[in-house]
């Protein structure tokens, strides 16, 4: 999963999926994500992390960077204030593809 732009397709389709071992797999296990000013260390804590983000559409709008480090620009729209709003997905990933480090930002 070199390709930048198929990666980020597979994160927002995994985001999206019912299967959340699909969206876990694509984490290290010492994942770092930082969201709504907000850190979560590990994969336990994203797993937690993730149970209070409510369901959302994803629309992806721009990718780029390289295979270790990219990022994404998505709309994300759903129940929570200020919805519809463009978000910023920084990713760092490892040799084997996994996310390192998480950053979502406005």
């Amino acid at each position: 999963m070199h390709d930048i732009q198929e990666f980020a397709k597979e994160y927002f389709a995994a985001a999206t999926d019912p299967d959340r071992e699909r969206y876990f797999a694509l984490f290290d296990d010492g994942i770092v994500v930082h969201d709504d000013g907000r850190s979560h260390e590990g994969l336990a804590a994203v797993r937690r992390w993730r149970t209070e983000v409510p369901p959302v559409v994803y629309h992806l709008r721009d990718v780029t960077g390289t295979a270790t480090a990219c990022q994404a620009v998505a709309e994300v729209s759903g129940d929570f204030p200020g919805s519809p709003v463009i978000l910023r997905f920084t990713f760092e990933r490892d040799a084997q593809g996994k996310i390192t480090l998480l950053d979502i930002a406005p």
